[in-house]
């Protein structure tokens, strides 16, 4: 049985009303951060990405100098101030996070040859102070087209260069997402062959009407 966070753990409770809250999930490159900006701007939404400042500035020190259980506990700390910025967005309106919980858990699993029950099982003592997202869209694509777009990423890191580079990686990965997705109640698979961002921006707001109908 997991133990109740004491008060002083607990995440503030914020008068007003909570926008929806709308993840983007998937490898690198597929898309996110285009179809992200696209959304935020259509939904009047505030965007939020996981890790949010000041851990982005760290995570390649971490990365390069840390084992993988002080990088889990990093990317842990990471998402929960992450969704202290969603809870707090939310009294505003919508929210639009590029990557979320779903990401550490797929991306920390893959890195470290780690089985993502085993990734899920370290996280759940801190479930209760994550935010659910309102909808979790799983962005999917061949492997041939996640390759195209990697290859074409203008901003390439050291990730980006694993996933291409290492045997193995960006199967493992896609399987991992593919798995964290079906445990997710939020799901929501989106395949984006041959759809352009505009496309995949207009399914996800027609989806969302549908929900709110």
């Amino acid at each position: 049985m997991i133990p109740q966070l004491p008060p002083a753990y607990q995440p503030l409770h914020l008068e007003g009303t909570e926008g929806p809250f709308i993840v983007l999930e998937g490898v690198s490159g597929i898309g996110k951060s285009t179809l992200a900006r696209l959304l935020t701007k259509r939904l009047n939404a505030t965007s939020v990405h996981t890790l949010p400042g000041p851990h982005s500035d760290w995570s390649s020190a971490v990365n390069a100098r840390l084992r993988s259980l002080p990088q889990f506990a990093f990317y842990l700390s990471g998402v929960l101030h992450g969704s202290d910025c969603i809870r707090n967005a939310r009294t505003l309106g919508p929210v639009v996070a590029d990557r979320y919980l779903s990401s550490v858990i797929a991306c920390h699993a893959a890195v470290h040859g780690v089985d993502i029950d085993t990734v899920i099982r370290l996280m759940e003592p801190y479930r209760s102070y994550l935010v659910q997202p309102t909808h979790t869209f799983y962005l999917t694509a061949s492997e041939n087209v996640l390759r195209s777009r990697l290859a074409s990423k203008p901003d390439v890191k050291r990730d980006d260069m694993d996933l291409l580079g290492i045997p193995g990686r960006l199967a493992g990965l896609v399987a991992n997402f593919a798995a964290v997705a079906e445990q997710d109640p939020t799901s929501v698979r989106l395949d984006t062959d041959d759809k352009t961002a505009d496309d995949l921006a207009d399914w996800i707001t027609n989806h969302l009407e549908k929900d709110r109908a």
